[in-house]
Order: structure tokens, then C-alpha cells, then sequence
């Protein structure tokens, strides 16, 4: 009877813990990945939709909260128990400031970090991507540098421009010394004209992005996985 009671409560217990996973999951876009084999606990995260900053986006629109991605990073980094991050983009932009926090945050993590973009990584999305120790793209993947836009009244004066000009250097700077991209080489993807009937910029899809500089390797969910084992166990001297 001892026995089967102890059994019940595991069960219980099991039941509780994979919900609090479930509601993680569905919440945060957050996933606890343990490899049997090696014993290394990776955080795996989603960062996708739109970087919803200072301002709240509508109802109907996917987002990543900044205010929920930065705890999780914290957490990360001060964790005994998780030896990497792996991050799943795939998303259009949003709020400059709170994207590019988010991006010193995951620059600044001693440990393994691995970017994985599947689907999109457009505007502040860039920075996000090459935060990491490595970014990997999918081969349909695309990756977007545009002129900073800003939403609401703006002021038609010389400061307002200087402003804007700030904001699209602190970009520039950090995605530079983050990757393998020259600024200069940036800063002309940034202004083309005639990719996009609305805007400036540049689309890279795949391989392009690594020719570009802004990422390491095309790939999938398995190769940065293997990627990310590697760099543990080459961490942990395994």
C-alpha cells in the first residue's frame, strides 16, 4: 500500500510538473531540453511576432514581451541547472529600445548561446539574432535591415533627425560588433533603393545572410543543437 501510494504521488507530482511546462511553453514560448545522453539542460526560447516594448501591442498581434524575455535571460544566467540557451526567432521587429536591451542581455550570457532564425528576422530582429555566440539561419529564412521608423507625431526639425540618426548608430554599432559585418556594409544595406516598392533596405534569404556577415551557418533545429552540445561540452572540458 506504502508502495502504491509513493507511486501515486510521483505520478502527481510528474502530472503538475508538465503542466507548469505546458503553461511555460504556451505562455513564454519556453522550453526546458534535456539530452539523456550527454545530461546538458539547454532553455530553449521562442522570440517571435512582434517586440512588444514600452508600448502594448493590439490583441490579435503575436508578440514577445521584453519585460517576460528579460527574467527568463536572468534566470539563464544564473541557473546551476541550464548549461545553454537556445533561441527560435522569427519575427517582423517592433520596439527599438526594448529589442536592442534584449540583445545586450543575451550578448552579455557567459554561457552557450545559439540563434536559431526559421522564418523571419526583420528590423530590431537583426541584433537579436547576432546577440548570440552563433546564428544559424534556415535556408528559406530572411533577414531585414531598414531605415529606424518611428510611429505617431514627429517633428519636422533638424534634432528630430539627429535623433533618429542615434538611434539607427547604436543599431549599426551593435550589430557589428556582434557579427561579421562591416558597419559601412550595414549602413549601405540599410539605405538600397528598389528592393522594397515601400521602404529602403534589404531582404537576405538564407546563404545571403551568410555571405552578409550576419550569420554563421545555414541550418536547422539539429545542426544548432549540435552546435550547442558541442560548445557545452567543450565549456565543461567534457
Amino acid at each position: 500500500m506504502f508502495y502504491k501510494h509513493i507511486r501515486r504521488h510521483s505520478s502527481a507530482a510528474k502530472e503538475v510538473s508538465m503542466d507548469n511546462q505546458d503553461k511555460k511553453l504556451l505562455e513564454f514560448g519556453e522550453e526546458l531540453l534535456i539530452d539523456d545522453k550527454s545530461g546538458h539542460h539547454i532553455l530553449f526560447l521562442s522570440i517571435i511576432g512582434e517586440i512588444e516594448g514600452h508600448e502594448l501591442a493590439s490583441d490579435r498581434t503575436k508578440t514577445t514581451k521584453y519585460e517576460h524575455l528579460l527574467p527568463l535571460l536572468a534566470k539563464a544566467q544564473d541557473s546551476r541547472n541550464i548549461d545553454g540557451i537556445l533561441l527560435l526567432i522569427n519575427t517582423v521587429g517592433g520596439d527599438c529600445s526594448c529589442g536592442l536591451a534584449a540583445a545586450e542581455m543575451i550578448a552579455s550570457i557567459d554561457k552557450p548561446v545559439i540563434s536559431l532564425i526559421i522564418g523571419d528576422s526583420h528590423s530590431i530582429g537583426v541584433p537579436l539574432s547576432v546577440a548570440p555566440d552563433y546564428t544559424m539561419i534556415a535556408p528559406t529564412a530572411t533577414m531585414l535591415i531598414h531605415p529606424v521608423r518611428l510611429s505617431g507625431t514627429v517633428i519636422g526639425a533638424p534634432p528630430t533627425f539627429e535623433y533618429f540618426k542615434l538611434i539607427q548608430d547604436r543599431i549599426l554599432n551593435f550589430t557589428a560588433g556582434h557579427s561579421r559585418a562591416k558597419k559601412e556594409d550595414l549602413e549601405e544595406m540599410m539605405m538600397k533603393k528598389g528592393m522594397m516598392a515601400k521602404d529602403l533596405g534589404t531582404i537576405l534569404v538564407g546563404e545571403q545572410a551568410v555571405k552578409a556577415g550576419l550569420a554563421d551557418q545555414v541550418g536547422g533545429i539539429a545542426e544548432a543543437l549540435s552546435w550547442l552540445h558541442d560548445a557545452i561540452s567543450e565549456k565543461k572540458g567534457e
